[in-house]
């Protein structure tokens, strides 16, 4: 008798378990099975004025729901400011530990000679991602990731979440570490989804922390400024669950081609944020639309 109980209450508990793992991150955070729920996120704010303009004008007139900051770059101050008169914005960090461009660049926030191994000859940080896992250590990583929030917060700006520019941060295991440590002890959701690490994700999770289901990332390959139709198919074909949605918007101006040379691309995803045909097909396919701040007040409320 006491094996059939004890075999029963294991049935229980692993039926309890699938049943959990079943459920999309979406259903865990309160929304219904089968919803898809996106996230419309523009990267490198602060990177240019155009940059800025681009963001603002996605978020003001268009249908994006969330940016972040790339807090290394000159041009933080005129967000920042944007920000503190709209505090109402959903901006996190775009954690930077690379400065891609050949004539404009940027160094650390912790400076040089606190992080000697994220700097290139020049001083900058560096340019590729490999040079930046040859050369930086774990440590000096964190310390970089912590300058750039302390950084933040002296600018008046309270981080919604944090991501990775270029990706950099996810490449490296170490360094993956790192960011996910920083995230979960200050209580700052991170960009992470299930398709990442399992496990990693499940740990985020169970530290209190959001987690996506997905990440579209496909939208810097889409080389035209024409780029609605493309949005409009991916938002049809979307899963059930959270989707975050990455997008440059870029304002054209006469700078932009100085810094990145032919980038006309960037200007699409502007274009279509504010495009009234992306705008229908989020309705008429009842997509749900969201930003990480609210992803982080439903978390505080899930099991």
């Amino acid at each position: 008798m006491r094996l059939k109980v004890f075999l029963f209450t294991i049935l229980i508990l692993v039926t309890q378990n699938t049943q959990a793992e079943d459920k999309t991150y979406a259903e865990r955070l309160g929304w219904n099975k089968g919803d898809r729920v996106v996230i419309l996120h523009v990267d490198d704010a602060g990177m240019s004025h155009a940059s800025n303009r681009g963001a603002i004008e996605a978020l003001e007139e268009g249908l994006a729901t969330s940016v972040s900051v790339m807090m290394p770059c000159g041009w933080v101050p005129e967000f920042a400011a944007y920000l503190k008169k709209n505090p109402e914005t959903c901006a996190g960090l775009h954690l930077t530990m690379n400065s891609e461009w050949d004539a404009y660049r940027w160094g650390p926030v912790a400076g040089k000679l606190a992080v000697p191994g994220l700097t290139d000859p020049m001083g900058c940080l560096w340019d590729k991602n490999q040079d930046v896992n040859s050369n930086a250590t774990p440590d000096e990583v964190e310390t970089e990731i912590r300058a750039q929030i302390d950084r933040a917060h002296s600018m008046g700006i309270q981080p919604t979440h944090m991501d990775s520019h270029m990706g950099t941060l996810f490449y490296n295991p170490a360094f993956f570490e790192r960011y996910m440590k920083v995230g979960i002890e200050l209580q700052i959701p991170i960009l992470m989804a299930k398709r990442f690490d399992e496990a990693a994700a499940e740990k985020v999770w169970d530290a209190g922390l959001p987690v996506l289901d997905h990440v579209h990332s496909d939208s810097y390959d889409w080389k035209t400024t024409e780029k609605a139709p493309f949005y409009i198919e991916a938002l049809k074909n979307l899963e059930p669950g959270i989707t975050e949605i990455i997008i440059h918007s870029t304002k054209p101006d006469d700078v932009i081609p100085v810094i990145t040379g032919n980038r006309d691309h960037l200007y699409g995803d502007l274009f279509a944020m504010v495009d009234p045909e992306v705008k229908k097909v989020i309705e008429e396919e009842g997509i749900i639309l969201t930003n990480w701040r609210e992803l982080a007040e439903r978390r505080k409320n899930a099991e």
